[in-house]
């Protein structure tokens, strides 16, 4: 059957402007870390991507080593852009990364001019595509000159493989020095992308700071926390979750009493409100307009519509506010 994206599509999600750039971003964006690889059923994936086009996201994330096996987030994507996708792709806004381990020997880990350039390429082979529109180096490299990476960043740039560049897991200190990097060689950082949530807010401590004084635009990964801000674990470690089997980022030694109990806590808060754990979280998250977007990933259609809804309601109270604080402040906690 032939696909045609909804008309309305654009109608109802919001979309943010990246830093100072002309480019938006939906509110909420796509990632494609997990259930899109060559272990996952195609035509979930193939479904959900589709679902996530006709709510009106437009931003697809991936890395070349998605999957599993590494690659394969990427083909599979690529094999959906050229059946359903292709008529749409100056909608689209497609972010690939290098930086983690792709291939064995010296040239396929970090961020080597070498290693960024290749995978690429390579990127662009899976996906069928003559550019990506976001390229990241995914994190930063202790043993390669960071004049060297950004170097790599700003020739996929002027080479036409890639039309703005992006960091990933920098620090406030090094994204700073990136940037000042890339301004001299004429290529801007448009965005970066850190992981945020309500348990790991280590953003707000310099380097969104850092962003907005630049002008760069940022995008949350993990903005559930890997699934531990819904509603899948409000009664402990389900036995099919990836938890549970210890297969996935999220360990089970993760899911403690103190988690639950804040879960809990922050759960009759979203009830308040009128929406579900996940939706609350992502609200907070996209909370005051700092951040140009929120990177979700889904298993399923249903998660991904219940996540957008998430849009609906993107106010907060200084009680609500103030509530979410007192939950999330404990003795330990080193982040508040």
């Amino acid at each position: 059957m032939v696909y045609s994206a909804q008309e309305n599509r654009y109608e109802t999600m919001k979309y943010n402007r990246v830093g100072r750039s002309g480019l938006k971003l939906p509110a909420i964006s796509l990632g494609l870390w997990h259930n899109f690889g060559g272990v996952d059923t195609f035509e979930n994936g193939r479904n959900m991507l589709l679902r996530a086009f006709d709510l009106g996201i437009t931003h697809f994330d991936l890395a070349n080593n998605y999957g599993p096996p590494p690659g394969s987030a990427e083909e599979m994507f690529g094999q959906v852009l050229k059946k359903d996708l292709a008529p749409y792709r100056d909608e689209l806004i497609i972010s690939s990364k290098a930086g983690y381990t792709m291939w064995p020997g010296p040239y396929g880990d970090f961020g080597s001019r070498k290693y960024l350039i290749a995978s690429l390429d390579q990127s662009l082979k899976r996906m069928g595509l003559e550019y990506v529109d976001i390229f990241y180096s995914h994190r930063p490299d202790p043993n390669t000159p960071l004049e060297e990476t950004m170097q790599a960043l700003d020739h996929m740039v002027r080479s036409g493989k890639a039309l703005y560049v992006g960091l990933s897991n920098y620090s406030a200190e090094q994204t700073e020095k990136a940037v000042d990097i890339l301004r001299q060689l004429g290529t801007p950082l448009l965005i970066h992308q850190p992981k945020y949530s309500m348990f790991e807010r280590w953003i707000e401590h310099g380097l969104q700071d850092v962003l907005d004084r630049e002008g760069v635009g940022s995008i949350a990964f993990c903005p559930l926390a890997q699934g531990l801000l819904t509603s899948k674990y409000l009664n402990g470690v389900p036995e099919s979750s990836r938890a549970a089997s210890s297969t996935g980022a999220l360990q089970k030694d993760q899911i403690t009493p103190e988690a639950l109990r804040k879960i809990r806590a922050l759960n009759q808060v979203a009830s308040s409100r009128g929406q579900s754990l996940a939706q609350f979280s992502l609200s907070w998250v996209l909370r005051g307009g700092r951040l140009s977007s929120a990177l979700i990933g889904a298993s399923r259609v249903s998660q991904i519509e219940e996540n957008v809804a998430a849009l609906n309601k993107l106010d907060f109270t200084e009680e609500e506010l103030s509530r979410v604080e007192t939950i999330l402040k404990t003795e330990n906690d080193s982040e508040q």
